[in-house]
């Protein structure tokens, strides 16, 4: 029979794949949105930002987030490791910068955004990095 920890992890993954998925991609579309000049195309890509963000990215960052506590409700040593310690660390700046997404999405859909296209392309690296930190500290356990 498979354990009730092991089913709630199957789940967690699926939604931290889903979030990824998002974040990674509204940071793209985010790139697109600021060297636009036609009206019509920024227009269009609001409307799939805002799609991508209520549909997909936010709801599964909050899905990851309560199965994770539940994860930690099933097995409580988890808290007294390192490794975990620091990966929480890493999944509270993954949710700031999901959260701050949100706000430039209403930035740009404002036209009062400041960030660059350049800038973007940087900026779709945060998560990605913040990403591979905690897959490889969930994987190799350093601590």
């Amino acid at each position: 029979m498979i354990s009730l920890y092991r089913t709630v992890l199957a789940f967690h993954v699926i939604a931290v794949i889903s979030w990824m998925a998002g974040i990674l991609y509204l940071f793209r579309l985010f790139v697109y949105h600021a060297q636009e000049t036609e009206n019509i195309v920024k227009q269009r890509f609001g409307v799939m930002e805002n799609k991508l963000y209520k549909i997909i990215t936010y709801p599964a960052m909050w899905v990851s987030l309560a199965l994770g506590t539940t994860m930690i409700g099933l097995q409580p040593f988890l808290l007294e490791t390192h490794w975990f310690r620091l990966k929480v660390v890493f999944v509270a700046f993954l949710m700031a910068a999901t959260l701050w997404a949100g706000n430039i999405r209403h930035q740009l859909q404002e036209n009062r955004c400041k960030i660059s296209s350049k800038a973007f392309r940087f900026l779709n690296e945060i998560p990605t990095l913040l990403m591979i930190g905690i897959v490889l500290l969930v994987i190799l356990k350093p601590f």
